[in-house]
């Protein structure tokens, strides 16, 4: 089978398509036949070494690429009871140990990791959700607020942001969104009740409109310790993949969601998107064997949804 690799950290050139053989299917995993994969930020961190220099991830012969995964069920190992061949799947490959990841004709995951691709999304939409799906849930039950309490969500219209900001209305919060000034009308659709442009300065402007400050913020564009000053005394703060998280000032909860695979939380959110309640936005497919150009196109930014590998 076609598999996209990295031999050596660099650019969007170090992206080898190569024949690979198909991984076996082990006691509690599916093998599934890729339909499509996401492409992430977080694959350039893998293909420019970044995880590696961060001791995230150790340094191999070979690193395979691709988290989101959408496709059909091939075989499914001992004990797996919840699939079988046929099935459409989505699922989350969150192991960095592995040479193989989603960029490739087949991949083998834990069951665990899977669970059934919504009925109304095609494989490229659905595709789109694992990842930035999962962090954003996981980044509200790190959060920690209640119905009724306003959570601020930088990044409003991007992958994880968007997903944040349907989530947190579905469990009953009010939403501040942060995004671009012509985005205002899309995260709004996403359910947002207040609006503020990146560029304001966010202690101020949040509390304008929402005296004394949000009781937690998602910060999924990383804007760190001036998204904290929007958010109240004791309150909550949630650094996303990675990004920075500052120091706890006035008692302020703050932690870093690492994502993790989910199959019973990813099965809630396919649901979810079945009932119009989850956004799939797919920015753009290209072929397997044109991942560089998905990359390059990744890092050319503007992007609203995410870019998908169509092997």
């Amino acid at each position: 089978m076609r598999a996209v690799v990295v031999r050596s950290f660099g650019g969007s050139e170090v992206l080898r398509t190569e024949e690979v053989p198909v991984p076996p299917t082990g006691a509690g995993q599916v093998r599934i036949r890729v339909e499509a994969a996401g492409v992430n930020p977080v694959d350039a961190a893998v293909r420019t070494g970044a995880l590696v220099e961060a001791g995230l991830a150790e340094r191999r012969a070979v690193h395979g690429l691709g988290w989101d995964v959408a496709g059909v069920v091939e075989e499914t190992g001992a004990g797996v009871d919840g699939f079988v061949p046929g099935d459409r799947v989505i699922g989350l490959a969150d192991r960095l140990d592995l040479p193989l990841g989603a960029y490739a004709e087949q991949i083998v995951l834990d069951a665990g990791a899977v669970a059934l691709a919504p009925t109304r999304a095609t494989a490229a939409q659905a595709a789109t959700l694992p990842l930035n799906g999962l962090t954003a849930d996981q980044a509200l039950d790190l959060a920690g607020l209640v119905e009724g309490q306003i959570l601020l969500v930088t990044g409003a219209a991007g992958g994880v942001g968007g997903y944040a900001v349907e989530l947190a209305v579905a469990r009953g919060l009010r939403v501040v969104a942060v995004a671009g000034v012509d985005d205002e009308e899309l995260v709004r659709g996403f359910g947002a009740e207040f609006f503020v442009p990146r560029d304001a300065e966010l202690g101020s402007a949040v509390r304008e409109l929402v005296p004394g400050g949000a009781h937690g913020a998602v910060d999924a564009a990383a804007v760190g310790t001036a998204a904290l000053t929007a958010v109240r005394n004791g309150g909550s703060f949630v650094a996303v993949l990675g990004g920075a998280a500052p120091v706890p000032l006035r008692g302020t909860r703050v932690g870093n969601v690492w994502i993790r695979a989910d199959g019973s939380r990813l099965a809630e959110l396919a649901r979810l998107a079945d009932a119009g309640r989850l956004t799939l936005r797919v920015a753009g497919t290209f072929p397997l064997a044109q991942a560089a150009a998905a990359h390059e196109r990744l890092a050319a930014g503007g992007l609203r949804g995410r870019l998908v590998l169509l092997p």
